[in-house]
């Protein structure tokens, strides 16, 4: 069929034309929408558009030294409902599971009953609420996932209604260990940090905001980032954990048997000036003592009688006096310019004549108070000036806010009085903060370097280090050698031969000062009722290779009040535990695979013995009847010799009537042995057999360890 040419471009421009004109009419209509409706179609784009939702970042954690985590952040919830999400639709799905819904709730938060949540989801159904709080608490993650597969619950919050506002808890792993250094983080987040290494690290810990937009697409809002968060860094400190746990327990025995006030324990490596353990305990009204502010920075004390450490030292230096200066205390008493000074046993007549040594041993206020008079009390300035050589004046520059500013008075000062020097030199009229105390003290342990306490090392993100806060000297030397060598002499003989044996330990020697201070109760001053008392010790240990520096603190009421018995025991505690978890043997005396001990032997049945010693491979001689030796049955005695043991048979049995010797045995050959002969056993303790004692058929073997 021939093909009707002008049929197909009349139909042809008909296309063109439709096309031109739908073309045309789009063209004008993006026009009018682009012009025209510009600011309508503007506010609905910004309804199903959201710019700049700020995206949080996860706070970085806090470490201890050896990397275990101290502070974490975990996310929680509030948890709510929109009863007018979803419409009726929704609605009939409530009404539907609101059964299973409040079992599963119940499930979940087992202390409220299924029948709590259904009263309550009613009563929001019925006020139309759409903040509707569904817990009256935050709730964990693991709640909150449980919650999503509830029905209704499940949905997203335009179709179900339940929402949610996020936080971040900061848990602590640890409990209250050092809770007050580390400090902690508002419960809005916004906020930020409220004190402690939370706060002063906080531009480091918090990371940075990320920016997103969220757009709804398909009915849901999509959350589109802009701007990816950066994760906040780790703190690595200078806290042991274990450190840590042994100062609090340590510490907190003690306030509960004396009913004290609070107490502070500082625990200090010698070289580095790093902090292992701070603890601050104050009881509350119920009894229990918690971590509540950081005393060990902040409180301004008259430290008493650890100050008199620093006098002598200034003395020493200037060479005002020596080791073995003497001094006449008296009875005990003394009149400095119209105001009489005691010493502690001066209802005992005092100590009477002294060296200086002897003085700090006994903790003579009279004594150290004279010598210091005598020396300096025409040119009290000098002795001002020794104490800030001493850096005792400067604050620490610590890495964490809240330190005191130390308090010594200088004699241009309005208050500086004739009894000011005097008074001083025991630790009264001048305030210090425990922290700068043992500063002072770990500077004399370290050769006369003073170092900054240190209690964070570094910043890192995802394992790498991005910033190091080194160890600081604060003064090079705070003394002389010679004044060194001698001032260390003198506060082992403290704790060797005077008030700070409490402080001591059989297993290394310590070094230190005790401290005993009255402390002011405002205008009602020293001798009002209810006196209140600051305890102390502070000192190093081994004081022969000083690796650890301590200051244990207690405030307490009422007599007795004694640095060395209370405080002092609180540090041996530290020092003798510290020390046993530090404790390492020299290399030299490992011993390989091919080096066999050669192990003690008890008295007994020298089969025994025999057949245990050839299993551990070591060498076996025999004494007297070598035959006997391996029979069972036979006893005796066994002697370690270099490469082997010798056992020689002895008689078991009981001679004439006589009970047998178990001396030396273990409690099963001995009871054997006894028994067989008709004896009743009793034994006390655990070991060998150190004595037995015989009341008529009846014998108790006391043990090496009863």
């Amino acid at each position: 069929m021939a093909t009707d040419k002008n049929s197909v471009m009349f139909r042809y421009f008909l296309i063109v034309l439709v096309m031109s004109l739908i073309g045309l009419a789009v063209a004008v209509r993006a026009g009018f929408i682009m012009f025209g409706e510009k600011e309508y179609w503007k506010e609905v784009a910004d309804r199903f558009v959201k710019e700049n939702v700020p995206v949080r970042p996860m706070r970085g954690n806090i470490l201890s030294a050896d990397g275990k985590l101290m502070a974490s952040s975990l996310p929680e919830y509030r948890v709510y409902m929109d009863f007018l999400a979803g419409g009726e639709k929704k609605d009939k799905l409530l009404k539907k599971h609101m059964k299973e819904i409040c079992e599963g709730l119940h499930r979940i938060f087992p202390e409220r009953s299924a029948a709590d949540f259904r009263r309550s989801l009613t009563e929001g159904r019925r006020k139309k609420s759409r903040s509707w709080p569904l817990m009256g608490r935050r709730v964990s993650y693991t709640e909150y996932k449980a919650m999503k597969k509830l029905p209704v619950l499940g949905m997203n919050r335009y179709s179900g209604g339940m929402y949610e506002q996020v936080y971040n808890r900061r848990k602590k792993p640890f409990g209250s260990l050092a809770a007050r250094t580390l400090g902690d983080l508002y419960p809005d987040t916004a906020l930020g940090a409220k004190n402690g290494i939370e706060l002063a690290f906080d531009s480091l810990l918090k990371g940075r905001e990320g920016k997103s937009h969220r757009q709804k697409v398909r009915n849901r809002y999509v959350a589109i980032v802009d701007v990816p968060p950066a994760d906040g860094c780790d703190i690595v400190t200078t806290l042991d954990v274990d450190m840590q746990d042994i100062c609090e327990k340590a510490l907190t025995d003690k306030l509960q048997e004396l009913g004290a006030e609070e107490g502070t324990a500082i625990l200090m490596e010698v070289k580095t000036g790093d902090v292992k353990a701070i603890v601050n305990m104050t009881r509350g009204k119920d009894g229990v003592y918690r971590e509540e502010r950081n005393m060990a920075i902040s409180d301004m004390m008259e430290p008493g009688s650890t100050f008199k450490t620093a006098s002598l030292m200034v003395a020493l230096e200037d060479g005002k006096i020596t080791p073995q200066t003497e001094v006449d205390t008296g009875d005990g008493t003394h009149d400095f310019w119209g105001s009489e000074m005691r010493d502690h046993n001066w209802t005992r007549g005092g100590y009477g004549r002294m060296d200086a040594t002897r003085a700090l041993e006994v903790s003579s206020n009279v004594g150290v108070s004279l010598l210091i008079e005598r020396a300096y009390g025409d040119d009290p300035g000098r002795f001002v000036d020794g104490l800030k050589r001493m850096s005792l004046n400067q604050p620490m520059g610590l890495q964490i806010a809240g330190e005191g500013k130390p308090n010594i008075k200088g004699p241009d000062e309005r208050t500086f009085a004739k009894t000011t020097l005097p008074w001083m030199s025991i630790g009264y009229e001048t305030q210090l903060p425990p922290m700068n105390m043992l500063a002072f003290y770990n500077a004399i342990a370290n050769g006369g370097k003073m170092m900054r306490p240190r209690l964070v090392k570094a910043a890192m993100k995802d394992g790498k280090t991005v910033k190091e806060f080194p160890t600081e000297v604060i003064n090079p030397r705070i003394c002389s050698e010679k004044t060194l060598d001698e001032i260390r002499g003198m506060l082992w003989s403290v704790v060797n031969n005077g008030l700070g044996k409490p402080a001591g330990s059989s297993q290394f020697d310590v070094a230190g000062k005790t401290g005993t201070a009255q402390i002011s109760q405002g205008k009602a001053g020293y001798t009002a009722d209810g006196r209140r008392y600051l305890v102390s010790f502070c000192g190093y240990f081994p004081a022969d290779r000083p690796k650890y520096s301590c200051i244990v603190a207690i405030k307490k009421r009422g007599l007795p009040a004694s640095g060395g018995t209370m405080a002092g025991t609180v540090f041996a505690r530290i020092a003798e535990r510290v020390y046993a978890k530090d404790l390492r043997r020299p290399l030299d005396e490992a011993a390989d695979s091919v080096v066999h001990g050669i192990p003690d032997v008890k008295r007994g049945d020298l089969a025994e013995a025999e057949r245990a010693l050839r299993a551990l491979d070591v060498e076996v001689r025999t004494e007297g009847n070598a035959a006997a030796a391996g029979d069972a049955g036979h006893w005796g005695t066994a002697r370690k010799e270099q490469a082997a043991v010798c056992l020689r048979q002895e008689s078991g049995g009981a001679q004439g009537g006589q009970m047998p010797d178990v001396r030396g045995m273990g409690a099963k050959d001995a009871v054997y042995l006894l028994e067989k002969e008709g004896w009743k056993v009793r034994v006390k303790g655990a070991g060998k057999v150190k004595k037995a004692a015989r009341s008529g058929k009846e014998v108790t073997l006391v043990m090496s360890g009863g």
